[in-house]
């Protein structure tokens, strides 16, 4: 368990006590088991995208509120500079680096992610609304249900990311992909 996941886990919990939501219903409503909830609550499970995204929406918060602790304050305009988007450090195959985190009332959550490639098999996740990717980067192996593709740099995938997908580095080389989840 990194002190990362562990100061997300509990910013979870607290946001979670605050809206006077129990771990039971929390759970039931993120569509998993008490004790996986648990154990994200408790930082000893990684939190993709798709995850923080469900809870924040359950929460009624950004999903920076649970990866920081800082809420959103702009409203007008948001300017990040190459490299200074708010990290959300994974383990070392996988990072998101969000975009418009201080922009309040977003209707999107863009991000830079970059994927190491991995013989692990990815795990599919769904949450609600539409995804844009486009690939700045490597090559990526894009599963939707029980189809695939194959993308490069320039190509991008649009889609309804309430059906189960997944993405992994194809080849040899990190993947780098603009993605804007659009709620």
């Amino acid at each position: 368990m990194t002190e990362q996941l562990k100061e997300i886990g509990t910013r979870l919990e607290e946001l979670r006590n605050i809206c006077d939501i129990s771990a039971e219903d929390m759970a039931r409503q993120m569509e998993m088991s008490l004790e996986e909830y648990r154990a994200y609550e408790e930082g000893q499970l990684d939190y993709s995208f798709s995850f923080l995204y469900n809870a924040a929406n359950i929460l009624g918060v950004e999903v920076v509120d649970i990866m920081s602790g800082d809420s959103p304050k702009l409203s007008t305009c948001v300017v990040t500079k190459k490299d200074q988007g708010i990290d959300v450090g994974r383990d070392k195959s996988y990072d998101y680096s969000h975009l418009a985190f201080t922009f309040r009332g977003k209707r999107a959550e863009p991000m830079i992610v970059t994927s190491q490639p991995s013989n692990k098999t990815p795990v599919m996740h769904e949450h609600d609304g539409q995804e844009f990717d486009y690939i700045l980067s490597g090559k990526m192996k894009f599963y939707i249900g029980d189809i695939s593709y194959e993308l490069s740099k320039g190509d991008s995938v649009y889609f309804d990311s309430g059906k189960p997908h997944a993405f992994k580095a194809d080849g040899d080389k990190p993947l780098k992909f603009l993605a804007v989840v659009i709620k």
